[in-house]
């Protein structure tokens, strides 16, 4: 290996000694004709088809202390071709398996579909749309194991149904695994053409279904169609005809003593069950459309003479709902708010 500053896609010592043996056997059985033995090291030719494949640069990009494209691109290519990577994935997946305790080849693999948008060079034969997720470009097929590690792997057109992905996959597991496999999972996108084509293999193909019971809180709410208020378990009064939609109280809601609650009439706004803190943005949204409040409606016995008469316990008389006016900052208290509201009216 030349002296250079090593990127972070190089091999390390231990991971060049894994897959050596393999890269030398190769070599051996292609000798060129003259004898020549290449003006690179193997290693560094493996560096540098990591680092294209870690960066995604073009083969023509590559540093200038790597190994230039023209001979670069020739091993990738024949070791594409002739099956050697495919021999290292397997060399090195096996190994894997073996230290987390399991055997070589898997006895269950899961199946599944992803949709990737294509570059724009990207040949337009070979792309396509998906008619379900309106994605364009290409889909990718996985099989992998239960600790994640890729057993078969296709890639097609996006607009290729996942049944055609399914079968490719199954037939791929079935070669590579030696017919280890017993059981394949799959979701819904899959067809009962991918379970005949398993069960022809040896393999049991299970679709799952979605559990229902599973979903998030969130994704099923449904409203409440009874006439009862959330906040005081009271009957909330009728809206008149052309009101907005009933909205949700606010979760902050005030919780007073029963001792401070003054009998006097008070802005429902900063009533209990209300959000305790005023807010310009009116959180708590009234439910009916209303007309502007009167001076009357505002005053209180303890920030004007003029006191509306204290509702009796037993009182039927029900007061009209009144949305709370906007206030000019959230620090100003609520006698002062309602003197600014009765000098405003004036």
């Amino acid at each position: 290996m030349s002296e250079r500053k090593p990127y972070p896609s190089d091999l390390s010592d231990g991971q060049w000694s894994l897959i050596e043996p393999v890269i030398t056997a190769w070599k051996d059985r292609h000798r060129s004709v003259s004898g020549h033995q290449g003006a690179y090291a193997m290693r560094e030719i493996v560096n540098a088809i990591l680092y294209q494949g870690r960066t995604g640069c073009q083969w023509a990009y590559l540093p200038h202390d790597l190994p230039p494209k023209s001979v670069t691109y020739y091993y990738f290519a024949a070791w594409r071709d002739d099956g050697t990577d495919q021999v290292i994935h397997e060399l090195l997946r096996c190994q894997v398996r073996e230290r987390a305790r399991r055997l070589e080849d898997p006895t269950l693999v899961v199946l599944d579909t992803q949709r990737v948008h294509a570059a724009a060079g990207v040949p337009a034969a070979t792309t396509g749309q998906d008619p379900a997720k309106k994605v364009p470009g290409r889909k990718r097929g996985l099989a992998v194991d239960v600790l994640g590690l890729v057993i078969a792997v296709i890639v097609l057109a996006a607009s290729t149904h996942d049944n055609a992905a399914g079968v490719a996959l199954l037939d791929q597991v079935a070669e590579r695994t030696g017919g280890t496999v017993e059981k394949a999972l799959a979701d819904q996108g899959f067809k009962k053409q991918v379970v005949a084509h398993g069960a022809g293999l040896g393999i049991d193909v299970e679709i799952v279904v979605r559990n229902p019971k599973n979903c998030t809180a969130g994704c099923r709410r449904q409203r409440p169609t009874s006439n009862t208020s959330r906040s005081r378990g009271r009957p909330s009064p009728p809206s008149p005809t052309g009101s907005r939609p009933t909205h949700r109280t606010c979760p902050s809601t005030r919780t007073t003593p029963a001792s401070s609650v003054s009998s006097t009439t008070r802005p429902d706004h900063f009533g209990p069950g209300r959000c305790a803190k005023p807010s310009t943005t009116n959180c708590c949204r009234r439910t009916s459309k209303v007309p502007a409040p009167s001076s009357n409606v505002w005053s209180s016995s303890t920030s004007s003479p003029r006191s509306t008469s204290a509702a009796s316990p037993g009182s039927s008389s029900r007061q009209e709902p009144r949305r709370a006016a906007p206030h000019p900052a959230s620090s100003v208290s609520r006698s002062l708010l309602c003197l600014f509201l009765r000098t405003a009216r004036r």
